[in-house]
């Protein structure tokens, strides 16, 4: 009988032991590793416009640890200004499976996303009255999928318009310049129109609801006998900033915006909370959701801090005279 030589039977053995360690492993093991989860950033206007929004909102993820290409993929979504894309792109973004699905700039951003789904969690960074606007049933149990953080702009209006009145006051008219296609557009009015009354001013009302209606509506100032200009809040006039302080410049018009990038824009001045910083705190709720946070038990977060910015060289150039008491009012003064 022949035996196989001693070098093939040692082979045969070291084949059986590979085979038994194999069988040792369970079959995920060798599975493929599962893809990093996915975030979805929905957002009104166009991605040139929101760099600095989304560079503060991965900050915001990696102070939870997470890391865009390293543990989490973010896919990104731009309506560039058409409100009607909003609903289509969300339900892209609901369709890629997102674990959670950002909604930056505007109620009707998160009202889309809402709509899209009511089980994928749903984070927004936005500055209008949440509960007001259907999108949360309370600011401390939000309910449902959705959570998030407001800039809550709205009692600012007659804050701005005080501010204003304090630096011009010889301005007996003024004008407040609103974005007839934001929810908030009505409330904002109602409360300038009150604002107005209070410090005995005449307002005048301009709707600009596209990027061709800003030169007309500037235009109208002066022949209106307009002194002093209230830009209204919102992620459109907000994407148009640079064009805004560029009209005003050009129409020698004293002007107060809501944010600081405004006044950084050349703009004489801003009163409200920071956009960037409410991004960043938007990554750090998708980032609790992502480990395991429910939206429902996340209560909206409000603003905390309001910031009176100048622009002294806009001031300047105005042939404004800023006295020592508003300048100690102000929590920044560019020059």
């Amino acid at each position: 009988m022949l035996r196989p030589k001693h070098g093939a039977d040692m082979r045969r053995r070291e084949f059986i032991t590979v085979l038994r360690v194999v069988s040792a492993y369970p079959v995920t093991a060798f599975a493929q590793q599962p893809a990093t989860r996915v975030i979805g950033f929905l957002r009104g206007t166009s991605a040139s416009d929101s760099a600095h929004l989304v560079a503060a909102f991965r900050q915001g993820l990696s102070e939870g640890g997470l890391v865009e290409a390293r543990n989490v993929t973010i896919e990104f979504r731009f309506a560039d200004g058409q409100t009607s894309r909003l609903m289509g792109l969300a339900t892209e973004l609901i369709n890629r499976q997102v674990a959670v699905l950002v909604a930056s700039g505007s109620a009707a951003t998160a009202l889309a996303a809402k709509a899209a789904s009511a089980t994928v969690p749903i984070v927004f960074a936005i500055g209008s009255d949440p509960v007001k606007d259907g999108i949360v049933n309370s600011l401390n149990r939000p309910g449902g999928n959705v959570t998030g953080v407001t800039l809550f702009t709205y009692p600012l209006v007659a804050k701005r318009l005080e501010l204003l009145h304090d630096l011009v006051p010889g301005a007996t008219t003024v004008a407040f310049l609103v974005d007839p296609n934001n929810l908030n557009a009505k409330t904002d009015t109602s409360s300038m129109e009150s604002a107005a009354r209070t410090v005995g001013k005449k307002l005048v009302v301009l709707h600009v609801a596209n990027e061709g209606d800003f030169e007309p509506a500037f235009a109208s100032l002066k022949p209106q006998g307009v002194g002093a200009l209230v830009v209204g809040a919102g992620a459109f006039f907000h994407s148009r900033r640079e064009q805004i302080v560029r009209l005003a410049a050009q129409h020698s018009m004293p002007t107060i915006y809501e944010l600081r990038e405004s006044v950084l824009a050349g703009g004489l001045m801003s009163y409200g909370t920071s956009i960037t910083d409410t991004h960043r705190q938007a990554g750090i709720f998708a980032t609790r959701i992502l480990k395991g946070a429910k939206p429902a038990d996340i209560p909206v977060q409000l603003p905390t801090k309001f910031d009176l910015v100048i622009n002294l060289k806009t001031a300047k150039a105005l042939g404004l005279t800023l006295t020592r008491e508003f300048l100690l009012r102000a929590d920044d003064v560019i020059e």
